[in-house]
């Protein structure tokens, strides 16, 4: 069986796909790599709560697939939102690799005095840890951020701890402890997302990690029942069943927090429940903040 594999085209989102593909051809299957553009990937100079969060990096792949001019696409699974089109299904999660944040910078830390993100809640869980840092902004794929680095725009950077890995990159800086900057939910994980044909699901759901699936369903459980829109400042991170939620005002200066051992997605739901009554003051302020005005 021959499979074409849609994929943005960032050397991040290929490397994603290799890792895909390398897995599949280790089992005899022939795969063709497509690149489809998407709009997250043309509009670059605004943050992502602007122009419909994370979803639009999939929504262009989705497309593809429906029409019939893909067969699966490769994604971040933290990328995918939670309501999917009916014929589609997440048939492979692979096994996570780092969940954390990545401070990106040179020399001594004590003269990193501005950071560049676009992320409300890096941005909420820095200031959190230090008030007197100066955010700005900052969008762009993974050599673009460590470029606007290196030419001085910012004294640092927060990326994903796994696209370094996955790209082979050795930067200076320091890796942020997720228990206490807590990464975005099902950061760090690779999905494949197909149609619901029973020949494709043959195929693919081999390279599911049943432990990796686990622990992001989880975590989506709770994503899920706190809703908050993209533009609401929250981390949720989920280890062998352990969970830790949290959300924070867009300054960092208050958050609610949550901390439970789960077996069951109902009980991760419970969870996202309670934050969410726990939070709603804060989701509401963001949501004045940032989200009216902005929905499109």
């Amino acid at each position: 069986m021959s499979i074409k594999i849609g994929t943005r085209g960032s050397k991040l989102a290929l490397a994603q796909t290799e890792t895909v593909c390398r897995a599949l051809l280790e089992r005899k299957v022939e795969v063709e790599t497509v690149i489809i553009r998407t709009q997250g990937d043309t509009d670059t100079t605004v943050p992502l709560h602007e122009i419909g969060g994370q979803g639009v990096f999939v929504r262009a792949l989705d497309e593809s697939i429906e029409r019939g001019e893909i067969d699966a696409a490769v994604h971040s699974m933290k990328d995918i939102p939670a309501q999917r089109p009916e014929g589609l299904c997440t048939c492979a999660i692979l096994s996570r690799d780092s969940p954390a944040d990545f401070l990106v910078f040179e020399g001594d830390i004590s003269h990193v005095t501005s950071i560049g993100t676009s992320s409300t809640r890096r941005k909420a869980q820095l200031l959190r840890h230090d008030p007197s840092i100066n955010i700005k902004p900052l969008r762009g794929n993974l050599d673009t951020r460590i470029r606007r680095l290196v030419e001085g725009d910012f004294d640092a950077v927060v990326v994903a701890e796994a696209g370094l890995q996955r790209l082979g990159y050795r930067v200076t800086g320091q890796r942020l402890p997720p228990r206490q900057f807590v990464p975005t939910a099902n950061q760090g994980t690779i999905a494949v997302v197909c149609r619901k044909d029973p020949a494709l699901l043959q195929t693919l759901v081999p390279l599911d990690h049943q432990p990796t699936r686990k622990d992001v369903l989880l975590e989506r459980g709770v994503m899920e029942e706190v809703g908050g829109g993209c533009f609401t400042p929250m981390g949720i991170f989920c280890q062998g069943g352990h969970l830790t939620a949290e959300i924070l005002s867009l300054d960092g200066t208050r958050r609610e927090r949550l901390e439970r051992d789960l077996t069951t997605e109902a009980d991760a739901r419970q969870v996202g429940r309670d934050l969410r009554v726990r939070g709603a003051e804060l989701i509401e302020q963001a949501y004045v903040r940032l989200g009216r005005g902005n929905e499109r």
